[in-house]
């Protein structure tokens, strides 16, 4: 399944970019959302479902199977390969549906073992198509919620948490509105990115993955039908949580795709918090905060050969808003099925790798972005220096304690608007102040790059 194996004219010739320009940076989920991994999960469905029938004592037409035949059942979802994947599609050309299918792959691979031969009509029992289908996406969404994309969020998470640290002391001035604003530093900026994606990594890793196995219109008719005396909501709990997932008890014919739409919901949070650091990071850049590294024999403009432009953060950008166009469709159209089912989740969810896919590149790309940067402490200096105005706020709050006359509308009079704002005026109005000689003095002592708060603190604790 590796983009390896992909020769160089089918990449040039893929329709989407997943599997072309960008095939070697989503190969982690390939496996998973892949035709190939939807197989492997609903075999997988499949193999566990047989496995806890057989188990039943009630169930008394199919024998409990020997730990070595349960081993060979297992392995066939295990070792599925890609060939085996083939075979299935073979069948589908002539069932024209793919879990049926899957279901006559697994017999056709057991007809001929001695114990699990007899087994075969209690393949797919009692199990209407969206019984296997909604519990494999979960068990996908599942792997590759651990796999690949916490991992993944953590990774951004660690890096911007050094630099954090790194820069919690570096001054920068706010521009709140565009506008020069109370100060703040480099490293309690990204703290704030920090704070943000770490409590939503939590809510996507707490997302719960619902499961249910109850027949074609939740009601487990066939399963009464066929064995009256098994409590099948009870048997249906507990092989729906063997799965690691958790049991949804009410459904129509389709789980209702409530959690996967909360998964969508909370990945769409993250890839947006990701798109306002790349836009500010790029904004960053613009004003010559950041500088960054020069890879040699890269070109940044066909014709403006100084060019060093910020491509990765705009990358990502792009990459995570395709990504939550998705998602936000997803989140919306999952959980809506005409009466007890329709196919429009069908095909919907095929879609669901393409959207993480996008969300992997985001990742790449910010890291990648992240990993040229060096902050520029001259120009954030400089544009600190220019901004005096912004010690308005902290004289006439401290003029408010010391009941001065009119503190903000004296500070507005010499400040909004005006032009010529420097030093030497702001410590002339600061010396005209009828204040306590320490609290003057402090106030003297200030300039734009010290009046950061307890930025560097809040920056180092995250």
């Amino acid at each position: 399944m590796s983009v390896q194996n992909m020769s160089v004219q089918n990449q040039l010739v893929a329709l989407s970019p997943l599997d072309g320009r960008y095939a070697g940076k989503v190969d982690a989920l390939r496996p998973i959302f892949s035709e190939y991994g939807l197989i492997k999960a609903r075999v997988t469905v499949e193999v566990e479902w047989l496995l806890a029938l057989a188990a039943e004592p009630a169930i008394v037409e199919l024998a409990p199977f020997s730990d070595a035949a349960a081993a060979r059942l297992r392995a066939l979802a295990e070792q599925l390969s890609v060939e085996d994947a083939a075979r299935v599609k073979d069948i589908e050309r002539t069932t024209n549906h793919d879990v049926k299918a899957v279901e006559y792959f697994i017999k056709e691979r057991l007809k001929d073992d001695a114990e699990l031969g007899p087994a075969l009509e209690f393949v797919h029992f009692a199990c209407t198509s969206e019984d296997i289908n909604n519990l494999s996406y979960a068990l996908m969404l599942n792997q590759a919620r651990q796999q690949v994309l916490l991992p993944r969020l953590d990774e951004l998470i660690q890096k911007l948490r050094a630099m954090a640290h790194e820069h919690a002391a570096l001054p920068m001035l706010s521009r709140t509105h565009g506008q020069t604003a109370s100060p703040t530093t480099v490293g309690k900026e990204l703290a704030n990115v920090v704070a943000r994606l770490q409590r939503q990594g939590e809510t996507l890793a707490g997302a719960r993955m619902p499961g249910k196995i109850n027949g074609a219109v939740g009601n487990y008719n066939a399963h009464v039908a066929a064995y009256p005396e098994v409590d099948w909501p009870a048997f249906s709990e507990r092989f729906v949580h063997s799965l690691g997932l958790n049991w949804q008890p009410y459904t129509t014919q389709i789980e209702p795709h409530d959690g996967i739409a909360e998964l969508c919901d909370a990945q769409r949070r993250i890839d947006t918090i990701c798109i306002d650091l790349a836009r500010d990071i790029w904004g960053y850049i613009s004003l010559g905060y950041f500088r960054q590294a020069v890879k040699a024999g890269e070109v940044g403009s066909s014709t403006m050969p100084h060019k060093v432009n910020p491509i990765d953060f705009e990358n990502a950008e792009g990459n995570f808003g395709i990504a939550n166009a998705l998602l936000e469709h997803f989140a919306a159209k999952l959980p809506i099925s005409r009466w007890q089912r329709d196919l429009t989740d069908s095909t919907t969810l095929r879609a669901l790798g393409t959207a993480f896919g996008h969300a992997l590149i985001g990742f790449d790309a910010l890291g990648r972005g992240l990993g040229k940067l060096s902050a520029n402490p001259e120009r954030l200096a400089e544009d600190l220096d220019a901004a005096w105005e912004v010690l308005a706020e902290a004289v006439q709050t401290v003029m408010r304690r010391h009941g001065l006359p009119n503190p903000y509308e004296q500070l507005k009079a010499l400040t909004r608007g005006q032009q010529g704002i420097n030093e030497v005026s702001m410590r002339e109005f600061i010396g005209s102040l009828e204040l306590p000689a320490e609290a003057r003095q402090r106030l003297l002592e200030m300039t734009p790059g010290s009046y950061t708060g307890i930025a560097e603190r809040l920056a180092r604790d995250i």
